[in-house]
């Protein structure tokens, strides 16, 4: 709650400081003392637009501080930290205004920016006014407003929960499609590519064996060719014996010859070692020729082995390069291009189980919104007539509240549900419901928020309420009741009011009464707490005007002693 404001050189204000206590607060004067001055440094400190106009005259700057209690958990400490602020129980919001109309804000003597400034005041003030209701009027605000009102916090709480889970499904979601998308412009090569890897099977040290082989195999041939030139050379085509054959008809002819006898010449003696010799020449020749068969037989075992091996180190090599690798990195590559396949497959199923998630997903949060927006509709009606009840005694007898819900289109759903809700209001019979700040009068619409604050307190509470002239163009009983409901809500939060009613002004706690004085030479604006006799004669001068009778003195201790009143605290000083 605000516990002080101070302010400096503002308008007819030089220097002048508020204590504010719990409870209903009522700032009294005549028109043009200063009252709203009070108001306007207070929203200056809670960071509204600054206007120069502010400053008094010939002064360099304006400052406005207001100093706030807050229990321990209120959201406001919350936003604070996040920004790296310390926020302690007291709070002391300065805001500094320059003669050129530039400002300085501050939180705690700390420098932060007006923005910032402005989100921690919304947090612990309302002010509602005949022109400006600052709050009621954000449907974001009147969502939150009825919820607090009627609904189970277990349904805005599952709605929230039951939109984050969709909202990260439908990421997941859209992240797995487009990684699906990604891989899938490449399917059609990687489908080939690894299709003929596949067949083409390459192992890593495969092109070494090959070329050996192949070198191995070339050899042989080489070697076989040189074995068949030889046995050619032993019976060659175009004769008809070979050696071996001519060395054998040599033998047999000189066997003609016979053995040789005792005496004989020795020719024939010669002739029998020329034919030992020719034996010996056709046993080797037949020798040589059996080897060199058998080996051409070995050699020739697969004569299709070279062209085979030449074909697959031909066809590695040619996929090499067709990928731009070496050799021995086709199985490798072969390995990577069928992992990638694979991938996409899995990408592809992946993508299908993340759109279905993401489909329960919404339709979880379909459900609880559904249940959430049921509870509302009940709490709209319920609200409706509460509001209603507290119309005839602010003179809205007439009017017709109403708590429309509306649904939002998908782009709009979010954590609070899929329907909006608007607060309306029909001043008279026959007219069409509208928004508030366009149904009805200022005075009117002032009672109004008056209205669903007393229906409406505790359900959002930001700690201080202020009312500006809630009760213009009213009086008698309806400013009696004006009075009453704002007591009635100070029971719960405290509340500073602006009022020119004496049946509302009876009611607060603490009076304070605005006036000008002339000081040094100017005019200046004091706040004067008010104890019993100064509290009379404010009345009395209320009810009377410029002339105080003892009429209306009479008339204020009457008023002043009705049960409604408030217990009076002294705490302002200027």
């Amino acid at each position: 709650m605000l516990t002080s404001l101070s302010l400096r050189d503002m308008v007819l204000i030089d220097r002048l400081t508020l204590d504010v206590g719990p409870g209903l607060t009522v700032l009294t004067g005549e028109t043009g003392a200063g009252k709203s001055i009070l108001l306007d440094g207070l929203g200056l400190a809670l960071g509204a637009r600054a206007d120069s106009t502010l400053l008094a005259p010939g002064a360099s700057e304006a400052s406005a501080a207001a100093s706030f209690s807050s229990p321990p958990g209120h959201p406001v400490h919350q936003l604070l930290a996040g920004h790296g602020l310390d926020a302690g129980g007291e709070l002391l919001f300065r805001r500094v205004l320059a003669a050129d109309g530039r400002s300085r804000a501050f939180i705690n003597d700390q420098p932060v920016g007006v923005a910032l400034l402005r989100r921690a005041g919304t947090c612990l003030v309302e002010m509602q006014g005949q022109h400006e209701q600052l709050g009621l009027a954000d449907p974001a605000i009147q969502r939150s407003l009825l919820d607090s009102f009627g609904v189970d916090p277990a349904l805005t709480d599952e709605a929230a929960a039951r939109w984050a889970a969709w909202r990260a499904a439908q990421a997941a979601a859209v992240e797995a499609r487009a990684a699906a998308d990604r891989t899938a412009r490449d399917a059609d090569f990687l489908t080939h590519a690894a299709a003929e890897l596949e067949a083409l099977a390459p192992e890593p040290d495969e092109e070494t064996r090959l070329a050996e082989l192949r070198h191995s195999l070339q050899q042989d041939e080489r070697r076989a060719e040189a074995v068949a030139a030889a046995l050619e050379e032993l019976a060659p085509r175009e004769r008809r014996l070979g050696p071996a054959a001519s060395v054998r008809a040599a033998a047999r002819a000189l066997e003609r010859l016979g053995k040789p006898q005792a005496g004989a010449m020795q020719p024939v003696g010669k002739a029998t070692e020329a034919l030992a010799a020719l034996e010996r020449a056709e046993e080797a020749l037949a020798e040589a020729e059996a080897l060199l068969e058998e080996l051409g037989e070995n050699l020739a075992a697969d004569p299709g082995r070279l062209e085979q091996a030449e074909t697959r180190l031909f066809a590695l090599r040619a996929a090499a390069r067709k990928h731009n690798v070496p050799v021995p990195e086709l199985a490798a590559l072969r390995a990577r291009l069928a992992a990638e396949r694979a991938a996409i497959e899995d990408r592809t199923a992946l993508a299908a189980r993340r759109a279905d998630q993401e489909a329960e997903a919404r339709g979880a949060y379909l459900q609880a919104a559904a249940r959430l927006g049921a509870a509302r509709a009940k709490a709209a009606t319920l609200l409706e007539q509460a509001v209603a009840a507290e119309l005839p005694p602010l003179r809205l007898e007439k009017a017709r509240f109403h708590c429309r819900l509306a649904p939002l289109s998908e782009a709009s759903w979010g954590p609070q549900g899929v329907e909006a809700v608007s607060f309306l209001l029909a001043a008279n019979p026959g007219h069409a419901p509208a928004p508030l700040a366009r149904a009805a009068s200022g005075g009117e619409l002032a009672r109004l928020m008056l209205a669903l604050k007393v229906v409406l307190v505790g359900s959002r509470n930001p700690g201080t309420l202020i009312f500006d002239e809630v009760d213009a163009g009213i009086g008698g009983a309806a400013a009696a009741a004006v009075g009453e409901r704002l007591a009635r809500i100070a029971e719960k939060t405290q509340v500073l009011v602006v009022t020119h009613s004496p049946q509302v002004a009876v009611h607060g706690g603490q009076h304070v009464r605005i006036t000008k004085e002339a000081a040094n030479g100017r005019i200046t604006t004091r706040a004067t707490p008010l104890a019993v006799a100064g509290r009379q004669e404010e009345i009395a001068r209320m009810l009377a005007g410029a002339r105080i009778t003892d009429e209306a003195r009479a008339a204020a201790v009457s008023l002043l002693a009705s049960p409604r009143s408030a217990p009076r605290r002294k705490s302002a000083r200027t």
